[in-house]
């Protein structure tokens, strides 16, 4: 079978390649540019812990040496502290303390702030170890052409050829090749939110702390009072971000160095306090949802699909979400044959996801920023706006949790031995340590994106003896031939405990880390039942398709068939 073709070397199409790579599909990679991505301190990304660990997975980076896990979040209004949250990383030792009403709080995994170019570099870097991807500089998408068997593209520049290709999915951006050249609709609103951006590097009064502050006392009147945010980076550096009143003004350099200074004034009890002006920037929020993902063997994924990111959310997250989704399945697909009700499930879940975060930030626009609307009606406070800003921000709640698949058609129907535990099925697993099938410990995230399904076993006391005391006692040599017996290759685990699940459950997981279900003991029927509907059934049979064992060795090899 032929590479799958990724148009777009952002960082969702590089981490596409690499996802399928690592299942031993694979890909050409068109970028339209030079190969590398011009360092901006002022274009950054926010990754939260299931984006986190995916990127370092992949890349085999530690990515929080090149960016920087917040240490604690605060909201400000005024000059009040309306709430405050400490990250794990200080939750053990910091006692925080707030003025009138705050709320301080405990909130989990720290996110990881980084500039966009150093994710990419990583990603770039992991790509040029990997024999199976090729990527080609230069090259501007022309044209698609479709066929029963394959895909083919034609692009335009020093390399312009023609590539043959499985499936191709377009990674392209908002304005997307792809999606024009598959006369794909990508309606929705423009300009939602504009945002002035400068990274400089100064001393702030809180070190290693995002802060958000909304209506701060040194702007007293107008539109442009709003809000100011401010993320830490490496080496001292900082992006502030100044939301802009609606419209089209010019942000002019004498406006932004107003800004600059009477802002760090403004925290540094009124005198400015020495800086360097690194980069600047003005960042455009858009609300766009394609109306299709899929058209027969393309795909879009990313910006090219969708567009969010106002009150505080990120769109890179879902981006990279996209790409972890659709990789198994075109692995299942690219090595065990045509799967049309898999392959759709990407945009049935996916899609439904992005469609849920937009119409809660849609709904909560017009409380936040004024302008009548549901103001008129919701009884909304200063601290219910703060949390739902700091929700869009932390990645929590309808803004800014990750997405649960409940409703997918991957999802089993009734099981006999079914169970509730902490996680709901659809949702994403928690991390817990696991036991691996050569008796090492690892944590449940390094074993996904594999392509294979994982079935952990809870069996509380199993970490503090060695493996061979209890591999073949209990349950053990039962589940083990369950495993066996599915109909998807899966990886056995072993777990001493997980939220929620009592001792001797199995838990069955994607490949992307999502909850299939919970059962209570080995119950092998169950087990094969919903392996198979996670997968999406048997594969298909495709009519009038031919082996093609020349091009899978060549695809192997990792060139395009040009």
């Amino acid at each position: 079978m032929d590479p799958v073709i990724v148009v777009g070397a952002g960082p969702v199409g590089l981490t596409l390649a690499l996802a399928l790579a690592r299942q031993e599909v694979p890909c050409v990679v068109l970028d339209e540019g030079p190969g590398k991505e011009e360092p901006r301190l002022a274009r950054t990304v926010v990754l939260r812990e299931d984006t986190t660990a995916l990127m370092e997975r992949l890349t085999g980076v530690p990515l929080g040496e090149r960016g920087v896990r917040w240490a604690g979040w605060r909201s400000l209004r005024r000059k009040q502290v309306m709430r405050e949250a400490v990250f794990d990383l200080l939750a053990e030792n910091e006692e925080v303390a707030a003025e009138g009403p705050a709320r301080a709080e405990g909130a989990g995994p720290a996110p990881l702030h980084l500039a966009q170019h150093e994710l990419t570099g990583a990603l770039r870097a992991a790509l040029a170890r990997e024999p199976l991807v090729q990527v080609v500089v230069d090259s501007r998408l022309d044209a698609i052409e479709q066929e029963r068997s394959g895909v083919t593209a034609r692009t335009r520049g020093p390399q312009g050829t023609w590539w043959r290709g499985s499936y191709l999915v377009g990674c392209d951006g908002p304005r997307s090749t792809v999606r024009k050249l598959q006369d794909i609709r990508f309606p929705g609103r423009t300009a939602v939110e504009r945002h002035a951006v400068a990274a400089l590097r100064a001393e702030l009064p809180w070190p290693g702390r995002a802060v958000l502050h909304r209506m701060p006392p040194w702007r007293t009147s107008g539109p442009s009072a709003g809000e100011v945010t401010a993320r830490p980076l490496p080496d001292g550096v900082w992006r502030v971000d100044w939301l802009l009143p609606p419209g089209k003004d010019l942000v002019t350099p004498e406006l932004l160095v107003t800004r600059v200074r009477e802002t760090l004034a403004g925290w540094t009890d009124g005198t400015t306090p020495p800086y360097e002006l690194l980069d600047t920037g003005v960042h455009t929020v858009h609300h766009r949802l394609a109306r299709r993902w899929r058209a027969g063997r393309v795909f879009l994924a990313g910006d090219a699909a969708h567009l969010l990111g106002a009150l505080g959310t990120h769109g890179l997250d879902e981006g990279l979400r996209d790409a972890d989704n659709l990789a198994w399945k075109l692995g299942r697909v690219w090595h065990h044959g045509p799967h049309e009700p898999l392959l759709d499930s990407y945009q049935t879940e996916r899609r439904a996801v992005i469609a849920a975060r937009l119409r809660a930030a849609d709904q909560a626009l017009p409380v936040l920023r004024g302008g009548g609307g549901l103001r008129a009606y919701v009884p909304g406070t200063a601290r219910g706006h703060d949390v739902l800003l700091t929700d869009g921000h932390l990645g929590r709640g309808a803004l800014g949790a990750p997405g649960a698949y409940a409703d997918s058609p991957l999802a089993p129907g009734y099981l006999e031995g079914e169970i509730a535990v902490e996680t709901a099925p659809g949702e994403q697993v928690s991390d817990v340590r696991v036991t691996a099938e050569d008796g090492t410990f690892v944590r449940l995230r390094d074993r996904l994106g594999r392509g294979v399904l994982l079935v952990v076993l809870i069996a509380p006391g199993t970490g503090v003896w060695d493996r061979k005391h209890w591999v073949t006692a209990g349950v053990m040599p039962r589940l083990a031939a369950a495993v066996t017996a599915l109909p998807h290759p899966a990886e056995l685990l072993v777990a001493e405990g997980y939220p929620g699940a009592p001792a001797h459950s199995v838990l069955l997981v994607r490949p992307d880390g999502h909850l299939v279900t919970a059962l209570s003991g080995v119950r092998p029927a169950d087990l094969y039942s919903a392996a198979e509907t996670a997968v999406g059934g048997p594969p298909q049979a495709e009519a009038g398709a031919e082996a093609d064992t020349g091009a899978k060795a060549q695809a192997r090899a990792g060139s395009g068939v040009r």
